[in-house]
């Protein structure tokens, strides 16, 4: 099988932002408790009650921003109750989580003090479902608050005695569901009240945006209604919100299990993943009528695989295989190659629970094939995105609606060009014939690249085997001048580094 991807060097799409390569932890299943957090006093290495293989895991990641606390968690959530003495937090339940007991042990401190131990900026959802504007207000200054207030002091008397300074601020989660089942006009009634009280602060709030999974029409009227709602007697103080955000999951009966599908089922996962493409566009045009300089960004606040076993009673825990490999570089990919319009997209979630970067198991710890893949992709952070041109075959059955077998992203950074290549094609290989465009003359000096692939599309890392699947080292195989033919494997996921000459 044979495919073509020019890269257009002179056609720059924009500054690929960093925070594209998110992450996001609630306080759901295990990925908080066990996952995160162990206690101080746990046999489990520690520093400070968070565990020291995760922290090193996901340092290796360079991972740009956190959200936290949730997800649904967020709007049932009272950040009074995880501050101060752990000994006299109260118990609650989760519940939006199956009533599952909440101890309340990580709570702000210990989220900003994770943030710091991995190299993260924080970015923290507040409570507008069943919370107040004045609770928000106050934790915002809490957090960020600088001088002399009760609150301030109240922070120092509890260990930090500096201010957080967090930036990234969500005004509620899913308003459209868990938040509260709101009206978008409603919602957007609800932001301009929260905002008239945190606009003080200097901080970068997002609005929430509508859920990639509804059928368009619910989609389009999200969007359309908040912000005609918004835009309706403003008042010279009012300031906008300053990102929108899209939540969308792979997720469908059609996809099978974490572990067991069908070639039909994967398919459907690759088709119903490259669906982000559009919705971007899509949720940015009905943006545009109101905010035509673009001053609001975009932001995928929750994106990745939810498979059908993946349920509450079970903490939405699932198995990560290839193909959830091949998912997380699809979106890292469409992400890239609309850098002129995502600002930040966080995974769901980091540990434990839906498409994770780690699982843990007691004192055991893996990384995933997930992991991987964005171990695999920090070189396009803060590279100039460049327009790449496809010219594949179909994958599966070869019908319309059926994606390309190669798919990729392409970026520039101090003359070295960093290309990102996916083939999804279940049981046969491809060669690419890779075309450089524009430039000076462009050929390849030098190229470094990586593979990440398996014998079978299922292949997943366990505690059995945690190395199953991980990426090697590939030899150079640029041809010198302008174009080349690489080999993808079937099913994998390929970066290179090439130094231009």
């Amino acid at each position: 099988m044979k495919a073509r991807i020019t890269i257009v060097l002179d056609e720059k799409i924009g500054t690929v932002n960093r925070n594209i390569f998110g992450h996001f932890a609630e306080h759901l299943g295990r990925c908080i408790y066990e996952g995160i957090w162990v206690g101080e006093d746990s046999a489990i290495p520690n520093v400070r009650g968070i565990r020291t293989d995760v922290v090193q895991a996901l340092r290796r990641l360079d991972p740009p921003v956190l959200r936290w606390p949730g997800g649904c968690f967020a709007d049932a959530y009272r950040w009074r109750d995880g501050i101060g003495p752990r000994k006299d937090r109260p118990r609650t339940l989760n519940i939006h989580w199956g009533n599952a007991p909440e101890t309340n042990q990580f709570g702000t401190h210990e989220f900003i003090d994770l943030c710091r131990q991995i190299g993260a900026e924080p970015y923290i959802c507040l409570n507008l479902g069943s919370g107040s504007p004045r609770e928000a207000r106050e934790l915002v200054e809490y957090c960020n608050g600088v001088g002399d207030s009760t609150l301030i002091e109240e922070r120092r008397k509890n260990g930090s005695p500096e201010p957080f300074n967090v930036r990234y601020w969500g005004v509620g989660n899913e308003l459209w569901g868990c938040g509260g089942h709101l009206q978008p006009s409603a919602y957007a009634a609800e932001v301009k009240r929260y905002l008239t009280f945190l606009n003080h602060f200097g901080i970068f709030k997002i609005a929430c945006g509508p859920r990639g999974t509804n059928p368009f029409e619910l989609r389009r009227d999200w969007t359309l209604e908040f912000f005609r709602e918004y835009a309706k007697v403003q008042h010279p103080s009012q300031r906008p919100v300053d990102g929108f955000a899209l939540h969308f999951y792979t997720r469908s009966p059609e996809a099978g299990g974490d572990l067991e599908f069908s070639p039909a089922e994967y398919y459907w996962s690759i088709q119903d993943t490259v669906r982000m493409d559009g919705l971007i566009r899509e949720v940015r045009a009905g943006m545009d009528a109101y905010d035509p300089g673009q001053d609001i960004a975009l932001v995928i606040d929750e994106w990745g695989t939810w498979h059908p076993q993946a349920r509450s009673d079970t903490g939405l825990e699932q198995q990560n295989t290839m193909r959830d490999a091949l998912v997380a570089a699809l979106n890292l990919d469409i992400f890239v190659r609309n850098a002129d319009v995502v600002a930040m997209a966080n995974i769901a979630q980091t540990v434990n629970v839906l498409q994770a970067m780690i699982l843990t198991k007691g004192e055991r710890m893996i990384v995933t094939p997930s992991y991987h893949v964005f171990e695999m992709y920090r070189r396009h952070q803060a590279a100039e995105s460049v327009r790449v041109l496809f010219d594949s075959p179909k994958a599966g059955s070869g019908a319309p609606a059926d994606p390309p077998v190669v798919a990729g992203a392409a970026s520039l950074k101090d003359g070295r060009l960093f290309l990102t290549l996916t083939n999804v094609q279940i049981d046969q290989p491809v060669d690419v014939e890779v075309v450089l465009l524009g430039g000076d003359h462009p050929s390849v000096r030098r190229e470094t690249g990586r593979q990440l692939a398996g014998t079978d599309v299922r292949d997943h890392n366990s505690f059995d085997r945690p190395e199953a699947v991980r990426p090697v080292d590939v030899s150079p195989v640029w041809k010198g001048g302008d174009r080349s033919v690489l080999r993808l494997p079937a099913h994998s996921v390929s970066a290179l580094e090439l130094e231009l000459a």
